[in-house]
């Protein structure tokens, strides 16, 4: 059986690939990237020990082609692929082929990723392991009058959900029966060109909900473990902003019931690797499966912040056929971590992504503050791919320390050339309602963040920004003085003499 491997091709781009690229080095295992057109000049690219061109700027025709990924680990003599998320992470079909090409996926089974890709079969699955499920459709959707008819009978509002979705995408929440109709055709039409399937499916809306999600590790051993909860209620449109752990809302009693229930979910597919079970949490401590996640989190970092356990080499080392080296008793959560979701996009102008070149980058440090990021000076953001360019992930020894923290590494961060969503996270610190950790899915709708004056922040950047080329000018011109003046003579040993010369 594989213990360790020697060479690993990262199938993903931007900071996860640099994320997981790290991991392997920490390892001593050799790294393969991968890169399309407009991404020759990437961190990723540099960072690696080898890197080959997969083709156009277009997912489509690179990171999202099988047959050209499976080719480059085949040409670079990698043993093993990690698909990091998004792009093929949750692609049976892909986990598939690098079985069939001898290459160990770094991930579930391609059977459990199918299983549980599919809402409608995950839900199946679970209920029949006594999970409990969002009251809803037993199966997909066939029209418009069995939508309306299962509307009429778990009751207003619902949502319309695409089997194969994720990412808010092919998702529509209905208040009224006579918008279903419209409902079901937009979000089929969404889901086909974003997944390929247009199928869908209803659930109940839940309101005054929160969105909270358990870490699973389990190994090819029966053994399977989870790491605490993750809080994922501060969402847009469906896609989560901002993830932190622990969840205000939780006590140690709800925790294990949820912890067990999650490894039961996992179990029921015979999980193997690292992913994450996800579930709604009402008021009165009322929990729903809601849907597993197979593969690794955009927001794994704030749990590795408060276990202390590297999730990437723990996925390393299950894939390479060894056994958890935890159970368990063994997982503390320590403190709270909270990540930030930083992305090239507008947040005065509805978040409208933000394309550009980034001219200055200065990132936070300091206890507690972690970045996960692929940017830097000169770097592009185009319209090809996903405009989050970084996480902001800190530590403190109490919730009210974290955001504490988290309000000063924001202050610190600054990105030049493009807008990001830096000074909407800054709002958010200053909320009474999220400092009280008084929270639920649609709390970016009642709590009006943005409607505030965007003057004073409009000025403050203007102002940093004016500030940092001022800076550089200034830097830049001393040195072309420095250099037409010269001289043989070091400053270091002329300073020497004077202070020598003070000194006697």
């Amino acid at each position: 059986m594989l213990t360790s491997f020697r060479k690993v091709m990262v199938a993903n781009r931007g900071e996860i690939a640099v994320r997981v690229l790290r991991a392997c080095e920490e390892l001593g295992i050799g790294t393969v990237a991968v890169y399309s057109d407009v991404d020759r000049n990437a961190l990723h690219v540099r960072y690696a020990d080898e890197a080959y061109n997969i083709g156009p700027a277009s997912a489509r025709e690179s990171y999202l082609r099988i047959d050209k990924l499976i080719d480059v680990a085949r040409r670079s003599g990698a043993d093993a692929i990690h698909p990091g998320y998004g792009f093929l992470a949750e692609n049976a079909e892909f986990a598939r082929a690098c079985q069939e090409a001898g290459l160990t996926f770094i991930g579930p089974s391609p059977e459990a990723i199918h299983v549980m890709g599919d809402k409608v079969m995950a839900r199946q699955t679970v209920q029949a392991a006594g999970v409990t499920v969002v009251p809803g459709s037993d199966g997909p959707v066939s029209g418009e009058p069995e939508a309306i008819d299962i509307a009429e009978r778990i009751g207003l509002p619902v949502v319309v959900k695409a089997t194969a979705g994720g990412g808010g995408k092919g998702m529509r929440v209905v208040h009224r029966l006579d918008e279903l109709p419209a409902a079901l055709r937009a979000a089929a039409n969404e889901a086909g060109a974003a997944f390929g399937d247009s199928t869908l499916y209803l659930e109940k809306y839940l309101e005054n909900v929160r969105h909270v999600e358990f870490q699973i590790l389990a190994d090819r051993h029966g053994n399977v473990i989870h790491l605490g909860e993750r809080e994922c209620s501060i969402q847009r449109r469906h896609q989560k902003m901002l993830e932190e752990s622990p969840s205000p809302a939780m006590d140690p009693r709800l925790r294990e019931r949820m912890g067990e229930v999650a490894v039961k979910a996992a179990k029921s597919v015979n999980y193997e690797n690292a992913g994450t079970v996800e579930f709604l949490l009402d008021k009165d401590k009322k929990f729903y499966f809601l849907e597993m996640n197979t593969r690794l989190q955009v927001e794994h970092p704030v749990t590795e912040m408060v276990t202390g356990i590297d999730l990437v080499i723990e996925q390393l080392r299950i894939a390479a056929g060894r056994r958890l080296r935890y159970r368990q008793r063994d997982i503390q959560v320590k403190g709270c971590a909270i990540e930030c979701r930083i992305s090239a996009e507008d947040p005065f102008n509805d978040f409208l992504p933000s394309i550009g070149v980034i001219t200055n980058v200065y990132e936070p440090s300091g206890p507690g503050v972690r970045v996960d990021s692929a940017v830097f000076d000169g770097m592009e953001v185009t319209i090809y791919y996903d405009p989050m360019i970084a996480k902001l992930i800190v530590w403190g020894e109490t919730r009210g320390q974290a955001i504490l923290r988290m309000r000063r590494a924001l202050r610190e961060f600054k990105l030049l050339g493009i807008r990001t969503n830096l000074p909407f996270f800054l709002r958010l610190m200053d909320s009474p309602s999220f400092i009280a950790g008084r929270l639920d899915t649609a709390f970016l709708e009642k709590v009006p963040l943005l409607q505030q004056d965007e003057n004073s922040v409009l000025k403050e950047v203007a102002a940093i920004a004016t500030a940092a080329i001022a800076h550089r000018s200034k830097i830049i011109s001393a040195s072309r003085n420095q250099n037409a003046h010269k001289t043989d003579h070091s400053p270091w040993r002329t300073a020497g003499r004077r202070s020598a010369m003070r000194e006697g």
